[in-house]
């Protein structure tokens, strides 16, 4: 399975997360802002990195930009809208360069369909 870098800010929504992708196999590290998310993924090299877009002391979008110039080619999946209703910047993270976009709430189900399409590009 795959070792996966998770950028949240919402401990709750980290937690669940992470749950859902230990349970499937995957081992996973996380980071509560960007700034930090990027440190980690120096560090940790992932096969994969889930990021939020709207974190405090570095959004999202700036973090993914800083871990493409690092790695061109890294895995991104961009989650963003939920309470906030910050779901406008998917488009955003998209024209970036990232694989998927996931509005919150985001199911078990389709949260895992979207990892395995990442990781098997590629392949």
């Amino acid at each position: 399975m795959a070792h996966i870098l998770l950028i949240e800010d919402d401990q709750q929504v980290r937690q669940l997360v992470r749950m859902i992708l230990e349970d499937s196999g995957h081992s996973v590290v996380e980071a509560g802002d960007g700034l930090d998310g990027v440190v980690r993924f120096r560090e940790e090299q992932p096969d994969l990195v889930i990021c939020d877009i709207v974190m405090p002391k570095q959004d999202g979008i700036m973090a993914i930009q800083e871990i493409f110039r690092e790695s061109p080619f890294a895995k991104v999946i961009c989650i963003s809208g939920g309470p906030r209703g910050k779901a406008y910047w998917l488009p955003v993270a998209s024209r970036i360069g990232v694989m998927k976009t996931l509005r919150k709430p985001v199911s078990p189900d389709q949260l895992l369909e979207s990892v395995e399409v990442c990781l098997r590009y590629g392949e």
